[in-house]
């Protein structure tokens, strides 16, 4: 266990199945080094001799991720940071895809902006009835532009598009229709039951070709490094906007 900031993030490895869990005490929002650190132990736990699968969740019953920390975001006073930020994004996006392994997501409530991309881009995301999702960056004046690639990758372009403009939740059924989850279970102890025989049935499939499979799933995506880091780029520059700034004040008064 390793804190960083008021947030946490835990690793371990359990009869072939890596856990990678992140906990931050507002709503597990993500500042930088809290997203860094998800990024790295997702890379580290991916070349373990021992890892099989993957499972990325957070703690708590409450939400799944509020998105980017809005403590930092209200930091950021150059293009520079605001850059290196939103490729906190990028790098956990990236570590998920560079993966070898299957990666499960375990959805517990809420998914807020950039927790949606991390739902996104994994394998298989398991979720419960009141887990709705949110894309909330047009809303303060950003725009998904780091996790909208594995949105629109993962439920299509016309989905995307609408779920990105008019920024309002959508119900765990409409998740569940367009492929951003893959199943939603009765309540949260059917999910941890599904988590736990699902995870275990994949740790015995030949590691070979679940690599070919993973290759195989995030074709066309080999010119992302460059894309996601020129999205952040844009993100990092729209931060600094006083429309921005003003939509976060609005919104924390909420």
């Amino acid at each position: 266990m390793q804190a960083v900031g008021s947030g946490v993030v835990t690793c371990s490895i359990t009869e072939g199945i890596a856990t990678v869990s992140f906990y931050h005490p507002k709503s597990n929002s993500l500042p930088a080094a809290l997203l860094n650190d998800i990024a790295g132990r997702i890379t580290s736990v991916s070349k373990h001799p021992a890892t099989r699968v993957v499972v990325i969740r957070s703690e708590g019953a409450g939400s799944f991720c509020a998105g980017a920390s809005f403590d930092e975001l209200k930091q950021i006073d150059n293009p520079e940071a605001g850059k290196e930020f939103f490729m906190g994004f990028a790098r956990v996006i990236l570590a998920m895809r560079r993966c070898p392994k299957p990666i499960i997501c375990r959805v517990q409530g809420k998914v807020v902006g950039g927790g949606v991309g991390i739902v996104a881009a994994s394998d298989y995301a398991l979720a419960v009835p009141d887990a709705p999702a949110r894309l909330s960056e047009l809303a303060v004046g950003i725009g998904p532009f780091v996790v909208g690639p594995a949105i629109e990758r993962k439920i299509g372009a016309g989905a995307f598009s609408a779920f990105a403009l008019d920024a309002d939740w959508r119900d765990a059924p409409w998740c569940l229709a367009h492929g951003l989850y893959t199943r939603i279970c009765d309540n949260l102890p059917a999910l941890d039951q599904v988590l736990g025989t699902l995870s275990h049935k994949l740790a015995t499939y030949n590691p070979e070709a679940i690599s070919q499979l993973k290759s195989a799933f995030w074709s066309g995506t080999e010119s992302w490094d460059e894309l996601l880091e020129a999205r952040a780029a844009m993100s990092g520059t729209l931060v600094l906007s006083e429309f921005t700034k003003n939509a976060i004040a609005a919104f924390e008064k909420r």
